[in-house]
């Protein structure tokens, strides 16, 4: 109804020239879930908060660094073994690491507990306590769901975490994407009932598959430097005292140590057991002295540095969304901070993982001669789905999904009429026509790309309007990758036609 002017005078009136826009939603956030040295922001506790984070300096300001992972070493006649302690070890911190190497920008921190806690299902999950997991509900900005420490569980515990992944990115929220680890994924497939692989698929369940994927095997990293370890990285000095007093004898009788000097390295070994000792000094000492000490602080990194992939999974994921695409699949990608996996995997063994008869596809991480390695794998676990077969067309879905949602929203409670569904179509098509412009959508024409239809008789009856629905129909042609190039040759006749 046009305004009644009482006064005479001259007025002026705007109206606006352009329709509202659909603006696409981020989709490289991921959320990472886990133990962390300290959760503090100032006096404020950030237990089961989730943080949004933007580089690993601000990560260690809020969380704080490694964790001090313990070892035990035991002799074993002429040998000796080095092994973890399971209590002391979390994934979380190195995962961070692996992403922001890989390409990360921004993410959001969900810490369950400190170092010390015991990793705990209901713990990550959080369902009791609004922690964890549960914790992002409250969240719309995360994109992506990693749980690096789950596969530190026992295996049936880890598997209800990555199922509660699932459902948290599948039905919760159905705006997330979940990257899961192979529990024990740092050893070889054997094919057996005892296969990793094969336990794994079983583990995920069946349920919300299209909203995760899986990757194997783990990766050799180098984000574990030497110099994070001394001997107080030992949680049994007595051990370690043993082990490298026997190695001081055997080169006494072997003459290859005089015992005088003998006695003086014993010496600086029995300063291992004294708290108050220097252990900066003690341990440059004993690296001089002792290649068993050396070999055994060698074991200690090389241990830590095996970790699961998810952590540099969501980094490329990072990477080729903000250089490329969302609709670009997150494959033939190089994953930097790596030395290689933990099991080299041929063309043959992959197939197996990527065609299984269950649809539940791992995607396999390669080596390649000149290349390093690669994310050679682009499937959900929902392998069998004509659908949902490809990482890259659900996050895309995800995307538009959730955009076009969020510009409806200054739409609800409008009149339900023409003028309303003409705006509402103009401003998704317009949102579309980019996309396809983009890459993300297919066609040699827009019709063909995508089709957006709102209106009485198309897509509402009279009935729809008087319940107040207003419904809409978007249909849109997704970017699949050419997983499969063949290539057909065929000799001609010299001169032929």
């Amino acid at each position: 109804m046009a305004k009644q002017y009482a006064t005479p005078g001259v007025y002026i009136e705007e109206k606006s020239a352009f329709s509202n826009s659909v603006v696409a939603v981020g989709t490289a956030i991921p959320a990472f879930v886990g133990h962390t040295q300290k959760a503090q922001a100032g006096k404020r506790s950030l237990l089961n908060t989730p943080m949004r984070i933007s580089s690993l300096v601000e990560y260690l300001s809020f969380f704080g660094g490694a964790p001090k992972t313990l070892f035990t070493v035991e002799a074993d006649g002429d040998n000796y073994t080095v092994s973890v302690d399971p209590g002391s070890a979390y994934n979380l911190f190195r995962s961070v690491q692996l992403f922001y190497a890989n390409g990360g920008g921004t993410c959001y921190v969900v810490s369950v507990g400190g170092y010390g806690d015991e990793v705990g299902a209901k713990t990550l999950v959080g369902a009791e306590n609004g922690g964890g997991i549960t914790a992002l509900l409250k969240e719309l900005e995360p994109t992506m769901l990693v749980c690096p420490d789950a596969v530190l569980l026992e295996e049936g515990d880890c598997s209800s975490v990555q199922q509660a992944m699932l459902k948290h990115c599948g039905a919760d929220t159905r705006s997330r994407f979940a990257i899961l680890d192979v529990w024990g994924g740092y050893q070889a497939r054997t094919l057996l009932d005892d296969d990793v692989v094969t336990r794994a698929r079983e583990a995920y369940g069946n349920n919300f598959l299209d909203f995760g994927a899986s990757y194997y095997p783990w990766l050799k990293t180098t984000v574990v430097q030497p110099d994070e370890f001394d001997y107080t990285n030992v949680s049994n000095p007595d051990g370690l005292i043993e082990v490298l007093s026997k190695e001081v004898d055997d080169n006494v009788s072997a003459g290859l140590l005089k015992s005088e000097k003998g006695d003086l390295i014993k010496a600086e070994i029995s300063k291992i057991g004294d708290s108050g000792a220097d252990v900066s000094a003690v341990s440059n000492v004993l690296k001089a002295v002792s290649p068993i000490f050396n070999d055994i602080l060698g074991q200690m990194r090389e241990a830590l540095n095996i970790m699961p992939p998810s952590g540099a999974v969501a980094g490329i994921y990072s990477l080729v969304d903000s250089t490329v695409g969302v609709f670009k699949a997150p494959a033939n990608v190089s994953v930097s901070s790596v030395t290689g996996p933990t099991v080299n995997i041929s063309a043959a063994e992959q197939e197996d993982l990527n065609l299984p008869l269950t649809g539940k596809a791992v995607n396999a991480i390669r080596p390649f001669v000149g290349k390093g390695t690669l994310v050679w794998g682009a499937r959900t676990l929902d392998g069998n789905s004509q659908d949902w077969r490809y990482i890259n067309v659900r996050r895309t879905m995800i995307m538009l999904e959730q955009s076009v949602k969020f510009a409806c929203e200054p739409f609800v409670f409008r009149p339900n009429d023409a003028n309303t569904w003409l705006a509402v179509k103009s401003m998704i098509s317009s949102f579309l026509r980019s996309q396809w412009q983009a890459g993300a959508l297919v066609g040699s024409t827009e019709d063909q790309a995508y089709q957006v239809e709102v209106g009485l008789g198309t897509t509402m009856t009279p009935q729809d309007i008087l319940d107040g629905y207003m419904k809409v129909i978007v249909k849109v042609a997704i970017s699949r990758p050419a997983e499969f190039i063949v290539i057909t040759f065929q000799q001609k006749m010299p001169g032929g036609e």
